[in-house]
């Protein structure tokens, strides 16, 4: 087997084929400017991002990580608590942490892989005994589809915590006809360039209906600036999003309902031809998703054999996440549920990721399922 012949996990070379030339002619036009920094493409983005989801605001920044911390740098003081899934990547409990909060760990449903509502009462409760001052709840949509926000909403509610949602798989889908966005106090997306919308480079945004959230997070993502930049009103961050990047955005979301569709249609085909063996992934009724990653469970099963075999046949896999971060040496000092977090132990044991990505051919797609299928059918 050699490197070359391996089929890619995610194509982004695809992509810029079936693009063509539209977006090299609009970083050209940002290059010809020379308005690299906060050029009229950011604020153009902005409003485009707005108007697909239906966000009041769309703030564009640098990462990701950074849009979550900037939510959670207007609502978070040292020592409050924020509950938070540990089955995720470390960007979500460390935008809590650097802030001197303490990111409390909840479990996770098996079948949708986000938060479990029952894990968070019990350690809103468990907080409270402790001592400890709950203000919030950072609910991710891992994979690419909504957690069930009807009941976290509603446990926010009855507790006085604001809910915000860390999508940075999960841009484009939507819960129950709310668009991923217009959920929570706040939510925060991901632009790097294997996400469902990514850009070349790091980039994020935080959509939010909040007139003064919005306005915090305005000033807060350009070192803290009031009414210029020699007017510094709170400690901010630099965290502007570069305006190749927002050009290339732009481009990009024109293209971004045609491929929403075609991850789905693909998604479909990987259930039809693997439900009847493995674990397939479950979406909520009422909700969408838009495939961030297709992840398979493969309950006793060797793992490690099983993304052997595939990648004899020239398939990639990967594992999203082996070690929860409750386990992780950064993280395992903070509190977790009272009852332990069970189900995100099991499934970082069980899951692992196929290619996903939304110009996979029906052959190649036909490819990898035929080697899921000969790998399982050997007892891997």
């Amino acid at each position: 087997m050699s490197e070359k012949s391996m089929l890619p996990f995610n194509d982004l070379c695809a992509q810029r084929r079936h693009l063509g030339d539209i977006v090299d002619e609009a970083i050209r036009s940002v290059l010809d400017a020379g308005r690299y920094v906060m050029g009229p493409e950011v604020a153009q983005l902005e409003q485009d991002l707005s108007a697909f989801c239906g966000a009041r605001h769309a703030i564009s920044c640098g990462s990701g990580t950074d849009a979550l911390s900037l939510v959670l740098m207007a609502k978070v003081k040292a020592g409050d608590a924020v509950f938070c899934p540990s089955f995720t990547f470390a960007a979500t409990a460390e935008a809590i942490a650097r802030l001197g909060a303490t990111p409390v760990f909840v479990d996770i449903c098996a079948d949708t892989f986000n938060l479990d509502v029952k894990s968070l009462r019990s350690s809103i409760t468990m907080a409270k005994d402790m001592g400890a001052k709950p203000v919030g709840i950072v609910a991710v949509d891992l994979f690419g589809q909504p957690a069930d926000y009807d009941d976290i909403e509603a446990v926010a509610a009855s507790n006085g915590l604001w809910l915000v949602c860390d999508a940075a798989q999960a841009f484009g889908a939507s819960y129950k006809g709310r668009q991923v966005g217009t959920i929570g106090l706040a939510t925060a997306t991901s632009f790097f360039p294997t996400k469902p919308l990514g850009c070349y480079g790091d980039g994020g945004a935080v959509f939010t209906s909040d007139a003064e959230l919005a306005e915090t997070i305005l000033s807060l993502r350009i070192h803290g600036q009031g009414k210029d930049r020699y007017d510094n009103v709170r400690i901010g961050i630099n965290s502007r999003l570069d305006t190749v990047q927002a050009a290339v955005l732009i481009e990009k979301l024109k293209i971004f309902p045609g491929e929403i569709a075609a991850r789905n249609r693909i998604a479909n085909r990987y259930n039809e031809q693997l439900g009847d063996i493995a674990t397939v992934p479950n979406v909520l009724a009422d909700a969408t998703s838009v495939w961030a990653q297709y992840t398979l469970r493969l309950p006793r099963r060797d793992r490690g054999m099983f993304q052997s075999f595939l990648a004899a046949a020239d398939v990639p896999t990967a594992v999203y996440y082996p070690r929860p971060m409750h386990r992780q040496a950064a993280y395992g000092h903070f509190p977790t549920a009272p009852n332990g977090l069970p189900v995100s132990d099991r499934l970082a044991a069980e899951v692992v990721s196929l290619p996903m990505h939304a110009y996979l051919t029906d052959e190649l797609q036909d490819q990898i399922t035929a080697a899921v299928q000969a790998a399982l059918a050997a007892r891997t």
